[in-house]
């Protein structure tokens, strides 16, 4: 690690448990000292959140109080991920989100003494600018991430208004996933460094397949599909909510493990969706392009398209969600007997065979018990872990992903013991204080 990089950059990159920073984020770290305008074009999973994190650490700080930084994203989702890389970096800086379904009232208390960033949504960060709980003339760096698909949900008034209330940050970043990304001319961006690490390769670890119905009917051939493919995290791919609503009555009725994940739902009912998910206790998640972008999900084994996506861009997405960071992934294209090839992929014109050999759908080794108390209620992983082994009757290793919300908390432990765990644990007291233990619903 370059000894011209600020300490605080250097503790971060080890606590992040880096070896080396990829060319992306020397570079980034490099013209960011200077550049006034930036255009970051990278794929999701390749390190872009850390590419424009970091930069940040090496800026002078002064005592003046104050938001810094401000990130705004197209999804709330995205906001705690950002949240989440930058408190691993453990800079001791302070950090906020703010995003539509949190509560105000907690936001604006987090605001009362201005963290160093703030990450949030569109809508929800113009609300605080037109409050006064973000104060623009402080911040000095504005970085619009995944600005094209905050476009693309029509969140162009809200981000018009943000640079309204901030004309002229010392710096501009805007990051992409898409080079052909068009950018607003009400962002007046003009003679940027552009840094384009976007690839139209397909990654080596990815292996592409098409699946055909003897029929129309692609329902049963997806049953048949998750059934014979090897276990591991797999996405189904629709096209609208109601193709998503209807293959998971499918699948609920096939007794097959799964959830659902789309713009029609709750934000409470995302964040569980995602999180069970990511822990294994719901290992298929059926869902719109929402899942497509911004989302960072490790270990994604097969991506399955039960509808084709609309263009080249959108599939190239999807398929971004597995074979990252070098590892492997398998991705399924289901076409009924009427279907043709995209134009867009026209080396694919042999189709896989399915063995025939139906063998019980994967049963997911881990199932998600909830906690009536979180971040707010200084409720921590320590805390969590200590009951969960002292009284729940698990070992270290049993426990898997701990999730801690501001008032609540999902932990994975093994499916076999979670009733038995929750018997245990019906009468206990976590810091002292009672607290609604229970299996996530």
């Amino acid at each position: 690690m370059s000894s011209s990089y600020s300490p605080l950059v250097r503790k971060a990159v080890s606590n992040l448990g880096f070896d080396l920073l990829n060319p992306m984020q020397e570079e980034m770290l490099k013209v960011s000292k200077k550049a006034r305008q930036i255009q970051l074009f990278s794929p999701t999973g390749s390190g872009k959140t850390a590419a424009f994190l970091l930069p940040l650490l090496q800026r002078p700080l002064d005592e003046k109080s104050g938001v810094k930084a401000l990130v705004v994203v197209p999804s709330r989702e995205l906001a705690l991920q950002i949240e989440q890389v930058f408190k691993s970096m453990g800079s001791g800086l302070k950090v906020s989100t703010c995003y539509g379904g949190h509560k105000v009232k907690t936001e604006k208390n987090n605001l009362l003494e201005a963290p160093f960033l703030v990450i949030g949504t569109p809508g929800r960060i113009n609300y605080h600018l037109d409050k006064g709980t973000i104060v623009p003339a402080t911040i000095e760096v504005l970085i619009l991430d995944e600005y094209d698909k905050s476009f693309e949900f029509g969140f162009e008034k809200d981000i018009s208004a943000i640079l309204r209330h901030i004309p002229t940050p010392e710096q501009l970043i805007l990051t992409s996933a898409t080079k052909s990304a068009t950018v607003p001319d009400f962002v007046k961006i003009q003679n940027p460094v552009v840094l384009d690490y976007s690839s139209d390769e397909k990654p080596a670890g990815l292996e592409i397949k098409v699946v055909r119905a003897p029929d129309k009917d692609k329902l049963s051939l997806l049953s048949r599909l998750l059934s014979e493919i090897e276990a591991g995290l797999t996405l189904v791919f629709c096209n609208h909510r109601e193709a998503v609503e209807r293959i998971s009555q499918l699948l609920e009725e096939g007794g097959i493990s799964h959830d659902t994940y789309h713009g029609g739902y709750e934000q409470s009912q995302r964040e569980r969706a995602l999180i069970k998910f990511r822990n294994g206790s719901n290992p298929i998640l059926v869902t719109t392009d929402l899942a497509s972008r911004g989302l960072d999900i490790a270990g994604v084994k097969h991506i399955i398209h039960y509808q084709l996506a609309n263009s080249e861009s959108v599939f190239v997405h999807r398929n971004g969600r597995t074979a990252r960071m070098e590892s492997e992934g398998t991705v399924w294209i289901l076409l009924s007997s009427e279907e043709k090839i995209p134009a867009y992929l026209p080396e694919y014109s042999e189709a896989t065979t399915l063995s025939g050999s139906q063998t019980e759908p994967q049963i997911a080794e881990f199932a998600t018990l909830y906690f009536g108390a979180g971040k707010k209620d200084k409720i921590g992983k320590v805390d969590i872990v200590g009951l969960l082994i002292q009284k729940g009757g698990l070992l270290k290793e049993e426990i898997g992903l701990i999730n801690i919300l501001d008032y609540e908390a999902f932990v994975a432990v093994p499916a076999a013991k979670i009733r038995t765990v929750v018997a245990r644990l019906a009468n206990e007291k976590i810091k002292n204080k009672k607290t609604k233990i229970e299996i996530s619903n």
